[in-house]
C-alpha cells in the first residue's frame, strides 16, 4: 500500500510549498523509492487553462495533455519524471464529477453533501494518484484557514484513519517573520497556523520554517515545543541562490530521518552527488551569455516559469550563467528593436495569445534574422517567423495569422477544422469552439529532417516527442513558397508543420511545440540546450 506525505501551508501564500514538496520527493526518489506527486488546487476553475498568465502564472501541460498548475512543472523538473493529469485536480473537477454522477443517478437518490460525497471524491482521487507508488507527496494549495480548502483538509484528515493507507506524514510550511525594528524573529504566526490545523483535526509532524534570517537553536527548540513536534522536525528553509539547492539544504538538516521513522521507510541515503555538482555550476558558473527574451507577460515572470528554468538547466550543463535580458514586445514597438536587443548574444521569442505586442515580436525576429543572431521561436514565436519571412522576404505585405487578422489575404497561420488529438481521436475545432480544453494539447511525435539543426540537437533522432499548447497551425499552402525563398520545414507531425529553419543563417529555429515542458535539471531539453550553445558560440566569435 502507498504511504502519503501531505504538505500544507500557513500564514500566507507563496512560501514555497511546491518547492518543499518537490525537494522531499527528490530526496526520496534518489533514495530508491518510487515517488508520485500530486497538487490539489482549491480554486473552482476546472483547470487553469483559461486563466490569465498574469493572474495565475504559467499553465503547465502534462504528457497526456492536461493543463495544470505550474507546480507540476516543478515536480517534473526536480524528479526528472513525466507526471499525468491525475497529478493535479481542482475543486471545479471534484464538484463537476460529483454533480455529473448525481445527474446520472449514481447516488441512488441520496442528498448530496460535502461530507461524505465531496470529501469522498477527493479521497478517491488522492488514492488514484498514489497507485503504483511507494510514496505519494501531496501538496495542498492555498493557506490553512481558507474556506475553499476546508473539504480538502477534511479529506486528508480522514486518510489518517483509512485502512487502505499504509501511513501518513504531515508537513506544514510556515513563515517566521523578522521584525526589524525589534530585532526579533517571531513564532506566533506559526503557532496560530498550527492551532488552526489542530482545530481541523490535523497535527503536523514537521515544520518547514521559511525565513530570511537563520534560526538560532534556542528559537528552533521553542518552535518545536510550541508546535508539539520533535526538535529534529523543525527544518530551516532560508532564501537560496537557486531553488535547486533546497533538496541539498534539507538533506544537510537530516529531513529524511523523522520522515523515515514515522513512515517506517528504513535507512535512507540519497545519492545527490550529480545534483550537487549541477547546483554548484548554477551558483558559480565559468561563462556567461545574454539571451534577449521577448515576451508580453513580463509583469509576472512566472508566466514563463518552465522556459526560464530550462535556461538555468542548460546553463548548469554548459557551466554558464544564462542572463535573461527581458524585453517587453510592446516596448519594441515603441522604442525600436536595436535599442533593446543590441547587447544580446541571442534572441528568444516566447509563446502567447492575443495580438498585444505581436508587431514587436515580429520586429525582434527580423532583427535576429537579418543580423545572423541565434534565434529560437517557441509556439507563437515560431508562427510569427513565418509571418515575418512572408512580409519581408516573400513580399506579402499583409501576411498575418488569422488569430490577429481574419481578413488577411495571406493567412500564414490558420485554424484547422479537425486534427488528431493527443489520444489519437479526431477533434473538431472552429472559431466558435469554447476556449477551455480545445487547444492542441499534450505530447505529439515530430519527424525531423536529416541534416537539420533540430535533428542535430536531438542527437540524430528521426522522431522526437514534445508537448503542445496552441490553437492555430502553420498553413501548408505556403510551404513551397517559403522553402524556395530559404525557409525550410525541418519538423512535421501528421502533416502539420512543427519546425522551420533558415538555410543561410548560422542558427535559426522555430518550433511549434513547447520544448521547455520537458526540460529538467538533470536532462535539459535538447533544442534549448543547442540554442544556448549557439548563443555561447556567438560570444566566442566576438
Amino acid at each position: 500500500m502507498t504511504k502519503y506525505i501531505f504538505v500544507t501551508g500557513g500564514v500566507l501564500s507563496s512560501l514555497g510549498k511546491g518547492i518543499t514538496a518537490a525537494s522531499v520527493g527528490t530526496l526520496l526518489k534518489h533514495s530508491g523509492k518510487k515517488v508520485g506527486m500530486l497538487k490539489i488546487d482549491p480554486y473552482i476553475n476546472v483547470d487553469p487553462g483559461t486563466m490569465s498568465p498574469l493572474e495565475h502564472g504559467e499553465v503547465f501541460v502534462t504528457k497526456d495533455g492536461a493543463e495544470t498548475d505550474l507546480d507540476i512543472g516543478n515536480y517534473e523538473r526536480f524528479l526528472d519524471t513525466s507526471y499525468l493529469k491525475s497529478s493535479n485536480f481542482t475543486t471545479g473537477q471534484v464538484y463537476s464529477s460529483v454533480i455529473e454522477r448525481e445527474r446520472a443517478g449514481g447516488y441512488l437518490g441520496q442528498t448530496i453533501q460535502v461530507i461524505p460525497h465531496i470529501v469522498g471524491e477527493i479521497v478517491s482521487r488522492i488514492k488514484e494518484a498514489g497507485e503504483g507508488h511507494d510514496i505519494l507527496v501531496v501538496e495542498l494549495g492555498g493557506t490553512v484557514g481558507d474556506i475553499e480548502g476546508l473539504p480538502f483538509m477534511e479529506a486528508i484528515r480522514q486518510m489518517k484513519h483509512d485502512e487502505e493507507v499504509a501511513g501518513t506524514f504531515f508537513i506544514h510550511v510556515t513563515l517566521i517573520p523578522y521584525i526589524k525594528a525589534a530585532g526579533e524573529l517571531k513564532s506566533k504566526p506559526t503557532q496560530h497556523s498550527v492551532q488552526e490545523l489542530r482545530r481541523i483535526g490535523i497535527t503536523p509532524q514537521m515544520i518547514i520554517a521559511r525565513s530570511e534570517n537563520a534560526l538560532p537553536k534556542t528559537f528552533k527548540k521553542k518552535l518545536a515545543m510550541s508546535c508539539d513536534v520533535p526538535n529534529d522536525s523543525v527544518v530551516e528553509a532560508l532564501d537560496a541562490a537557486t531553488i535547486y539547492d533546497i533538496p541539498v539544504t534539507f538533506l544537510r538538516q537530516n529531513i529524511l530521518k523523522p520522515i523515515s521513522k514515522d513512515l517506517e521507510l528504513g535507512e535512507l541515503n540519497p545519492d545527490m552527488e550529480n545534483w550537487d555538482f549541477l547546483v554548484k555550476r548554477i551558483v558559480q558558473p565559468k561563462n556567461k551569455t545574454v539571451v534577449g527574451f521577448v515576451g508580453k507577460y513580463l509583469e509576472l515572470k512566472e508566466a514563463y516559469k518552465s522556459l526560464t528554468e530550462s535556461l538555468i538547466h542548460c546553463g548548469a550543463h554548459l557551466d554558464t550563467r544564462v542572463e535573461i535580458c527581458w524585453v517587453d514586445s510592446e516596448h519594441v514597438e515603441e522604442k525600436g528593436v536595436e535599442a533593446l536587443l543590441a547587447d544580446c548574444d541571442s534572441v528568444l521569442v516566447a509563446g502567447g495569445f492575443g495580438n498585444r505586442g505581436v508587431e514587436g515580436k515580429i520586429e525582434a525576429i527580423r532583427y535576429a534574422r537579418e543580423n545572423k543572431i541565434p534565434y529560437l521561436g517557441i509556439c507563437l514565436g515560431m508562427q510569427l517567423t513565418l509571418v515575418e519571412y512572408a512580409r519581408n522576404v516573400l513580399g506579402y505585405e499583409d501576411a498575418n495569422s488569422i488569430e490577429f487578422d481574419e481578413n488577411t489575404t495571406h493567412p500564414m497561420i490558420y485554424l484547422i477544422d479537425n486534427f488528431l488529438d493527443q489520444s489519437g481521436g479526431m477533434q473538431l475545432r472552429t472559431h466558435t469552439s469554447p476556449m477551455g480544453g480545445t487547444l492542441r494539447l499534450g505530447e505529439y511525435p515530430c519527424d525531423t529532417k536529416a541534416g537539420s539543426l533540430i535533428r542535430e540537437a536531438y542527437n540524430g533522432e528521426a522522431t522526437i516527442y514534445e508537448r503542445h499548447r496552441h490553437r492555430y497551425e502553420a498553413n501548408p499552402e505556403y510551404r513551397e513558397a517559403l522553402e524556395k525563398a530559404g525557409m525550410i520545414v525541418t519538423g512535421e507531425s501528421n502533416g502539420l508543420i512543427e519546425a522551420v529553419e533558415i538555410k543561410d543563417h548560422p542558427w535559426f529555429l522555430g518550433v511549434q511545440f513547447h520544448p521547455e515542458f520537458t526540460s529538467r535539471l538533470q536532462t535539459p531539453n535538447p533544442s534549448i540546450l543547442a540554442f544556448v550553445k549557439a548563443s555561447l558560440a556567438t560570444l566566442v566569435k566576438e
